[in-house]
């Protein structure tokens, strides 16, 4: 998709917040700090409309990101962050849960995962839980830039093996520096707009 228009449309921490459009929705989740705001920004051709930081933990609230008046891409806060309080975690995951598992606006969910380790449990946990929900999912390993190109592969099985991914399972190689991947990740979201 070619963007032109793209605008933060509410960060919402309930439902009645949510937008009330019929536009479809595409959820991005992830641990702390794995890249979700820049991918965003790759797909929407910005530099800094989804804020990125160093700090894991930034995003608490579920961002919806009006893309062309065609669908909100929906940055979900990250798991895996220690730092935060137990009943923030707890609040953050109810929220999430309810989002991922009743919107029916929501079309599909990328799951981000650091291309270059071994997915976390909680990375695990996630695929685990969407797929019990039975909910579209594409994986993107993202920082791929970070490794030789010659041990992408073992990096892409590693992945597939500790997802329990099968070769059919949706997994694009991603780095936000040389933007490899970016039309692969996009041609998944118009499938399912």
């Amino acid at each position: 998709m070619d963007v032109h228009n793209v605008e933060l449309t509410i960060s919402a921490v309930e439902e009645k917040q949510y937008p009330k459009t019929n536009y479809p929705e595409i959820a991005l989740v992830g641990r702390s700090n794995v890249g979700k705001s820049s991918l965003t920004n790759t797909l929407i051709n910005r530099k800094s409309l989804a804020h990125t930081s160093g700090q894991p933990g930034k995003t608490q609230t579920l961002n919806f990101y009006n893309v062309e008046d065609k669908l909100f891409f929906v940055d979900v806060p990250g798991y895996g962050y220690a730092k935060a309080s137990k009943s923030s975690r707890e609040k953050w995951g109810r929220m999430i849960e309810t989002y991922l598992s009743q919107r029916d606006q929501l079309k599909g969910v990328i799951t981000l995962v650091d291309g270059r380790h071994e997915p976390s449990v909680d990375d695990v946990s996630m695929r685990e839980w969407l797929n019990y929900y039975n909910i579209d999912v594409l994986t993107v390993a993202t920082k791929m830039d970070k490794i030789v190109p010659g041990k992408w592969n073992k990096q892409e099985s590693l992945i597939r093996k500790t997802l329990s991914m099968s070769q059919s399972d949706d997994l694009v190689l991603f780095s936000a520096v040389s933007k490899k991947g970016k039309d692969e990740v996009w041609n998944w979201i118009e499938e399912r707009m």
